[in-house]
């Protein structure tokens, strides 16, 4: 497999990292199956619907799997979400996903690429603001509040979240901010998971503040993962891509294999 083959890229990402379910299983968070998926509870304010693919079901049989979803998550009053790849078998799922509910929300790249060639690099942070590797809950807790200002809406789950995986995996993932050397406020940050028996390690987060943005502080928060990626064995990064963040990882080397979109049920 050539680093920039996308065929065997997408085979390779279906066959180490599909499902997307919790390994090991923070505190908090249930893992169950029903046939095919894999449903996960407690993570990120809303429960996931993953796979690796639906073992040929179509017709009335997939329709009865969507439903029981659909059904169990109405009977808890939670939201759930399908992740939808664009490649997923068969191609008439999206409409199976709408007619029982799922709504489509935006559109994510996925793309893949090497690690070695921007772990050799340094990251380049603009003056005032410098990296640094964080643990503590008042540092989880300052970028769910930078995220809420992002996004302007709450986000205070996603420090519950990460402080229970570190808990659960301490040498899991590794969480980064960017912050102002003048006072400390965080004005960007992301995180990677070491994907276990995997080539992969996965980025995630990446918000910025708005007067913060254009000045090369995402490069240079990939930059740093890929070097961590790098020093622990891994070969290649994947990324969930916005369409903002999604051309900086294409300067950057990585590829894109497939499109994600997340069919969301709310009770």
């Amino acid at each position: 497999m050539t680093d920039l083959d996308v065929v065997a890229l997408r085979n390779a990402f279906d066959s180490q990292l599909r499902p997307e379910a919790p390994d090991p299983v923070p505190a908090g968070v249930t893992v169950e199956r029903d046939g095919p998926l894999v449903r996960v509870r407690g993570m990120f304010g809303r429960g996931f619907l993953t796979y690796r693919d639906l073992d040929g079901l179509r017709g009335d049989e997939l329709t009865a799997l969507i439903e029981r979803q659909r059904d169990h998550f109405r009977q808890l009053g939670e939201p759930v979400e399908w992740k939808h790849y664009a490649h997923d078998e068969p191609a008439d799922l999206p409409d199976r996903l709408r007619a029982a509910g799922f709504a489509p929300e935006d559109e994510e790249t996925v793309v893949v690429g090497p690690v070695a060639s921007l772990a050799a690099t340094m990251p380049v942070v603009p003056d005032g603001v410098r990296l640094r590797e964080v643990t503590a809950r008042a540092d989880l807790d300052r970028i769910a509040a930078m995220e809420e200002e992002v996004w302007q809406a709450d986000r205070s789950h996603h420090a519950g979240m990460l402080e229970s995986e570190l808990a659960a995996a301490p040498d899991g993932l590794t969480v980064v901010v960017a912050e102002e050397t003048d006072g400390g406020r965080v004005v960007s940050a992301g995180w990677i998971r070491y994907e276990r028996g995997s080539s992969f390690a996965s980025l995630w987060g990446g918000a910025t503040l708005a007067q913060w943005r254009g000045r090369g502080i995402y490069r240079a928060l990939v930059v740093h993962r890929a070097r961590l990626a790098d020093a622990r064995g891994y070969a290649f990064l994947q990324v969930d891509a916005s369409d903002d963040s999604r051309p900086i990882l294409q300067r950057l080397g990585l590829v894109a294999i497939t499109t994600t979109t997340p069919y969301v049920y709310t009770p």
